[in-house]
């Protein structure tokens, strides 16, 4: 299956690190003709854009920090001023502070959901509407999570905000139907991102070797990658994907509703 992106340009948010790297450096080898890199972080926004330079597309770097009510916007029009439109679209961009029912704090809530549901609502209703002017096709993938399901305790105002984007990645795909924009989520199991591996290294304590014990407990003896990851979006983003929209893909070795302690065949 020839699984490509030829001609399009595509903005990924939280590009700068971890599964959007991924994401963008997979979408410049399957032919893509401009690509937004994103992120809080200029330095390294512009490490990443160094290393896909030279690989067949244009590449940019705007800098943009989601907690901003404004910088959906701006980034949108650094897209379109760099490349003149927008084609395709990743929401990676996302916080996994942790947060009960019992400690969750107005802060910490206005945070996660200005970044992790605010940011992906506007930034999609941006790209639509630069479709929807050319009337032109276009593609999005938002990066959800399994716990958008439920999720652990310490994860309740996490889960929420997933929770949320997978409504609003059903309800978008439903409101473009007629359009031929397609809307879909990843639901993406526990990955070793940058982010997860400072998070459970120092944040929670848990030591360098976590992941290792981490991969020992999961069913298949491992962790989801994000290569994995990025291949399921790339995929998603493509044509190859036919007519799928407002679909919502749990990537993870667990099945929803069965057992936990199943012990299989």
């Amino acid at each position: 299956m020839d699984v490509h992106l030829r001609d399009k340009v595509l903005l990924v948010t939280g590009s700068t690190q971890g599964l959007g790297v991924k994401i963008a450096t997979l979408a410049v080898a399957s032919g893509v003709s401009g690509v937004m890199v994103s992120g809080r972080d200029a330095e390294r926004g512009l490490k990443t854009v160094a290393s896909l330079v030279g690989r067949g597309a244009r590449t940019a770097f705007s800098c943009a920090n989601l907690e901003d009510a404004e910088a959906p916007h701006r980034l949108l029009e650094a897209t379109r001023a760099e490349f003149g439109r927008v084609d395709l679209l990743v929401n990676c961009a996302g916080l996994t502070d942790r947060a009960s029912l019992l400690d969750g704090t107005h802060e910490t809530w206005e945070r996660l959901f200005a970044v992790n549901a605010r940011a992906p609502f506007f930034l999609m209703q941006g790209a639509v509407k630069d479709m929807l002017a050319r009337k032109a096709p276009g593609a999005i993938v938002n990066i959800l999570s399994m716990n958008s399901h439920c999720g652990s305790p310490e994860l309740a105002v996490y889960s929420a905000t997933k929770g949320a984007l997978a409504t609003l990645t059903r309800n978008t795909a439903n409101a473009c139907l007629a359009s031929g924009i397609r809307v879909n989520g990843i639901n993406m199991g526990w990955v070793a991102t940058d982010a997860e591996r400072e998070m459970q290294s120092k944040t929670l304590g848990q030591g360098e070797d976590w992941w290792r014990l981490a991969s020992a407990k999961m069913p298949l003896g491992r962790l989801l990658t994000d290569d994995e990851v990025a291949q399921l979006a790339i995929f998603l983003l493509s044509e190859q994907s036919g007519l799928m929209t407002g679909a919502l893909i749990d990537l993870e070795q667990s099945v929803i509703g069965a057992p936990a302690s199943a012990e299989g065949l």
